[in-house]
């Protein structure tokens, strides 16, 4: 076929797709239909579906076909979407707050306003931390059953700072790095930005699939893996011991770096022993107080073993220097005085009321999630696309998310995620009537 008709062939299936003649969802012609229809070899058939998909009108899906996007979304809704707009009812990401915090927020301040050493606060301060600071997280990881010294804390902004200085003093662009098949997108973005390759391994419900991460280092030359074993985000899952032990071993076998995001882990009360805790001499553990405190203090830390802690001090000084001191004598007096302990309860208290709640709403749709989770993946009905739901949504002013931003296979299942921390209980029953509507809306 020569190349003006094959481009003309893109272009004409482009032009129907974007004035809507190709409705969203509409199921494409297969490559060898399209190769008899139009005259064409089979091979040229792909390159024109290769070409709209990297122009993201259509996805193909194996042992469904090929179909058209729902181009009304941003690319990778749930990361890269715009800011949400007045009214709209926000389960695409998770700021769980509490009624009182505000108060809470003044009254610390004023108690600090009259500490005796406010004005050390306005200075720089050393690059991972002051060292009674690192001393009393390091107390209080201890006391979370992640046996650590005050040495081996460095203090960072957020726990998405912690996994960027990780990926930026630890690995090298072009390392390989297995994540589970369904991650968080902020540890994808990370990886991008580093220039890091990921590999997907399965998972389900309950955990990866060890076999596969094993199949997989061996290979291919893996140099770290990523993991959530304490209230896995998206999936909610926390790892028993015996796959803590067999993901520990693996590391072992093929020397990897485990890199252990806690950011959730505290609202499992009776998870296992962190993976710092069993592996740490190859462990990093890197968690914050967004979500059992409050997303805007930005105050995160990661603990490492001794002989990295130079290289991840030296990284944060390149980064930002240091953490904001008045941040981080708020969130260490809030640790001291009981207020992050009180928090925390009332946290999973909430969790599991919205979990609860979600259920109720969505029975017969099989959620997946924690009991005192703060989102819930959904799997839609085969039938279902997940483009055309999150789109229909939009409209009724419910923001969620695809399983896009999250996926690292190529094969994106068609699911929501559902972040239940960010609005009223009230709102939330609203806002999840309106998410079944929509899926019966388009099961057929």
């Amino acid at each position: 076929m020569p190349r003006a008709r094959y481009k003309q062939l893109v272009d004409q299936l482009a032009a129907d797709i974007r004035c809507g003649t190709l409705a969203p969802g509409t199921r494409l012609p297969t490559h060898r239909e399209l190769a008899t229809w139009h005259g064409i070899a089979l091979v040229t058939a792909s390159r024109v579906y290769a070409e709209l998909h990297t122009m993201g009108l259509v996805s193909g899906e194996t042992g469904r076909g090929t179909f058209v996007r729902e181009t009304s979304l941003a690319p990778g809704h749930g990361i890269d979407q715009p800011a949400t707009e007045g009214g709209m009812l926000d389960l695409n990401f998770n700021y769980p707050a509490l009624p009182g915090q505000a108060d809470l927020l003044r009254q610390a301040l004023r108690q600090l306003a009259l500490s005796g050493d406010l004005e050390a606060l306005l200075r720089y301060q050393p690059h991972a931390g002051r060292p009674h600071e690192r001393a009393l997280l390091a107390k209080h990881l201890t006391d979370q059953g992640l046996p650590v010294t005050a040495q081996q804390v460095l203090i960072v902004n957020g726990a998405q700072h912690g996994l960027a200085l990780t990926l930026q003093t630890l690995l090298k662009p072009g390392d390989v790095v297995a994540v589970d098949a369904l991650t968080y997108p902020g540890f994808k973005a990370a990886a991008v930005a580093r220039g890091l390759e990921l590999l997907a391994v399965p998972c389900d419900a309950s955990g990866p699939d060890f076999e596969a991460l094993a199949a997989l280092c061996r290979t291919r030359r893996v140099r770290a893996i990523y993991s959530m074993p304490t209230l896995h985000n998206p999936l909610g899952w926390v790892l028993d011991r015996p796959q803590r032990e067999r993901l520990i071993k693996i590391a072992r076998e093929h020397d990897l770096l485990i890199i252990e995001d806690a950011a959730y882990a505290f609202l499992a009360t009776s998870a296992p022993a962190p993976l710092a805790a069993l592996a740490p001499e190859r462990t990093v553990h890197v968690s914050g107080f967004s979500k059992n405190i409050a997303t805007g203090l930005r105050v995160g830390y990661l603990t490492a073993p001794a002989a990295w802690v130079a290289a991840l001090e030296r990284s944060i000084r390149a980064s930002t220097w240091n953490t904001p001191g008045i941040m981080t004598a708020l969130v260490c007096a809030w640790i001291e005085d009981g207020t992050l302990a009180r928090l925390q309860a009332q946290k999973r208290d909430d969790a599991r009321c919205r979990q609860a709640l979600a259920r109720r709403v969505l029975t017969g749709l099989q959620p997946i999630g924690h009991e005192a989770g703060y989102f819930l993946w959904l799997p839609l009905p085969a039938e279902v696309r997940a483009d055309q739901v999150v789109a229909h949504l939009l409209r009724e002013q419910v923001a969620v998310s695809t399983a896009e931003p999250f996926s690292t296979s190529e094969q994106v299942p068609h699911a929501l995620r559902l972040a239940l921390g960010s609005v009223t209980l009230a709102q939330l029953k609203d806002a999840l009537n309106r998410v079944r509507q929509a899926i019966a809306h388009f099961a057929y």
